[in-house]
């Protein structure tokens, strides 16, 4: 069985109105996110051995902050320029395209392609708790945990049980 996690990047800054949107770093709130889905993570053991990153800056440092949180645990992320606000279908190609050796990957982009992916392949069997949520609104660093019984090559449309939906503020308040 293979496991896919799609997050979203954490909340970025806009404190900078002459950059451009590629090199908007993330707010304090969204490190503060980043940093507390990757406990997050580490918490549920579930560890990425693939880590798939747009380039763009905001991506790279959620990337960071998750990956500060697992331990030493955190595979080398390959960024991929084609990621930067990428289309659903051109997630689906990255995935497609992963490793067979991959057991878990961590995807990390921006919407609307995230939450489009991510809707597209919620199939039979995903819990209908994460479904709702997911499909109610996925904001920044939030993440959606899946398996994919046909493996990286068989994924699409439907071809995924949604496990998990988490987004931050939930997290905090479950810790708190």
């Amino acid at each position: 069985m293979r496991e896919l996690i799609l997050m979203r990047h954490g909340k970025s800054s806009w404190d900078d109105p002459s950059l451009d949107d590629f090199d908007r770093p993330l707010a304090p709130r969204g490190r503060k996110a980043a940093s507390r889905m990757g406990a997050e993570i580490a918490a549920r053991g579930w560890l990425p051995d693939h880590a798939v990153v747009s380039a763009a800056l905001r991506t790279r440092q959620t990337w960071r902050r998750v990956a500060a949180e697992l331990d030493g645990a955190a595979p080398r992320p390959q960024y991929d320029e084609a990621l930067y606000m990428a289309s659903a279908d051109r997630m689906l190609a990255v995935v497609r395209a992963v490793p067979a050796k991959t057991s878990r990957l961590m995807l990390v982009g921006h919407n609307p392609g995230m939450e489009e992916l991510a809707r597209g392949l919620a199939g039979p069997g995903s819990d209908a708790e994460a479904l709702t949520a997911m499909r109610a609104k996925f904001p920044t660093a939030a993440l959606a945990r899946f398996e994919l019984p046909a493996g990286w090559a068989g994924a699409g449309p439907a071809a995924a049980r949604l496990t998990h939906f988490l987004r931050p503020r939930a997290v905090a308040s479950a810790r708190d």
